[in-house]
């Protein structure tokens, strides 16, 4: 019995490779802003003070609430997959589903890739579980993937917690994903996914609260900016002919 071959179009493969170089890119530019641990850990605590001031320092305690339970096993495979897994597919979803949604999901992860990368550079914070506040790394401890390892810290900066993309990403996720199906079940599990990663960068020992509001703000900020070249697109005369230019398929 022949095995059916998977047909992706040209414009499939080139957004495809449109976003691997953009998150090589981004990757690459995380690398270089990696900073000293020091100062990332002073940052850190002036983030702890701020948290304590405005009574919102519960990292330690929704951490201690979980600890033990399976809902901590749940969520340390879930702040795994946020980014890794989740993401991708549901820039596949979208695309698939509506060109639309998947246009402005995409817009809006590509212009927040580019709104953090300086942000991580002037101001690199030691997620909590390096910032000696008795937080734990319950993903290291729990499910074998070292997140301060060597070879893992050699292809992502861990002093690059603010802004928390790992939830302003989820959050757009969900709404995206929310946008493109009809089940009512699908769409509020679909909203659920950004309160449930930011629940889990907190119980996990890798975000503050505080950068938690910072990657919503990020997200919000990549949202407008690729909605406002979406719009200047459109907005753009055509040729005469009526002809499209070619770099208005990406």
């Amino acid at each position: 019995m022949p095995v059916a071959r998977l047909h992706i179009s040209r414009r499939a493969r080139l957004q495809i490779g449109l976003f691997l170089l953009a998150y090589l890119l981004y990757s690459a530019a995380r690398w270089v802003t990696v900073a000293d641990l020091g100062a990332a850990r002073a940052h850190a605590e002036w983030i702890v003070h701020l948290e304590d001031h405005l009574g919102i320092a519960d990292e330690a305690s929704v951490q201690k609430a979980l600890s033990g339970t399976w809902a901590i096993w749940l969520l340390n495979h879930a702040y795994l997959a946020a980014q890794l897994i989740v993401v991708p597919a549901a820039l596949v979803f979208t695309y698939r589903r509506s060109r639309p949604i998947y246009e402005r999901l995409r817009n809006t992860i590509l212009a927040t890739w580019l709104i953090s990368i300086p942000v991580y550079a002037a101001f690199p914070v030691a997620p909590p579980r390096l910032a000696n506040i008795g937080l734990v790394d319950t993903i290291s401890q729990q499910t074998g993937f070292a997140l301060d390892s060597k070879l893992t810290t050699s292809f992502y900066n861990q002093l690059a917690a603010v802004p928390s993309l790992h939830v302003g990403f989820a959050v757009a996720v969900g709404i995206a994903v929310a946008a493109t199906v009809r089940n009512p079940l699908a769409r509020t599990l679909a909203l659920l996914w950004g309160p449930t990663i930011a629940l889990a960068v907190v119980a996990t020992g890798n975000h503050f609260v505080f950068d938690i509001a910072a990657g919503l703000v990020a997200s919000a900020m990549g949202y407008a900016a690729g909605l406002a070249i979406t719009r200047v697109r459109i907005a753009r005369p055509r040729p005469a002919g009526g002809l499209r230019p070619a770099f208005a398929e990406v």
